[in-house]
């Protein structure tokens, strides 16, 4: 069995410090986040990047302030920015993180519901001009996944060359309007996939550390992070996104799984730096 890649979604583009005064918006904040969950053993680290008031922005400029910094405070990590931007963005503006050239970013699979009016629009052809400009500029994507009908938008699309391997699926479950989380929908997604294909599971809320120890129980990966997740047990917040990345690493630990240094998770994904 592989060794575990733990990717860590430090921000996203949704939630706050209302909810949780960890969240980071500004650029400083940002660094301390990735740096003290790369010391805890992400990495990768997903990244959305947000104005110092917390406005989410797909800005090249600011992409590049901020991978610049982390890249400065840790050199080795693989930094994966976000194409999906946030709700209403449109296809260019969502794609602007990959001119700086980054060795992965996130490849969003389908449409789907988000909550009360909002709908995250990911049409066959916003998917086709994404692969297209993601390849074309020699990044890997990461393929994410909300439903089994994304992963088989993925093999359709694969079949006429738009995605190509290897291919490296990201199930994100229990999102409000997506598939939930509970164990038969893990293996459900995970039976979906090639052979040849790996992949990262991230559990939306209660479903974080569930998902994660499925993941890491069956060769899987794992993605955790105040993105999806604000608690580091019911009720209690999470202090920041190293307790989040500490909690998987002992379950790891418990199942025997080793944790990939970032030299080593380019070796399992087959990443080219």
């Amino acid at each position: 069995m592989n060794k575990l890649i733990i990717t860590c979604a430090i921000s996203g583009a949704e939630v706050t410090k209302e909810q949780n005064p960890y969240v980071p918006y500004s650029v400083i904040e940002m660094v301390r986040e990735a740096y003290e969950a790369y010391q805890a053993g992400a990495a990768i680290i997903h990244l959305h990047v947000r104005h110092d008031d917390g406005k989410p922005t797909q800005s090249k400029k600011r992409y590049a302030q901020v991978m610049k910094a982390i890249q400065k405070k840790c050199p080795d990590v693989i930094i994966q920015p976000s194409t999906g931007g946030a709700v209403g963005m449109k296809r260019d503006e969502r794609l602007k993180p990959t001119l700086l050239s980054p060795e992965m970013c996130t490849l969003d699979c389908g449409t789907l519901n988000f909550g009360g009016d909002a709908i995250f629009v990911n049409t066959e052809n916003d998917i086709k001009y994404f692969a297209e400009k993601i390849y074309d500029r020699q990044i890997f994507p990461e393929l994410e996944c909300f439903e089994k009908g994304h992963i088989d938008m993925v093999l359709r699309l694969h079949k006429k060359g738009f995605i190509k391997e290897p291919m490296h699926f990201s199930f994100v479950l229990g999102v409000n309007g997506g598939m939930t989380g509970e164990e038969r929908d893990f293996h459900f997604m995970r039976e979906s996939i090639p052979k040849t294909a790996t992949y990262s599971v991230a559990g939306i809320g209660k479903y974080e550390f569930s998902l994660a120890e499925l993941s890491i129980k069956y060769g899987g990966h794992v993605r955790v992070g105040l993105e999806d997740n604000l608690y580091i047990d019911k009720g209690v917040l999470a202090k920041g996104n190293k307790e989040l990345v500490e909690k998987v690493v002992k379950i790891a630990k418990a199942y025997g799984r080793e944790i990939a240094s970032p030299a080593e998770a380019r070796q399992i994904l087959g990443l080219r730096r």
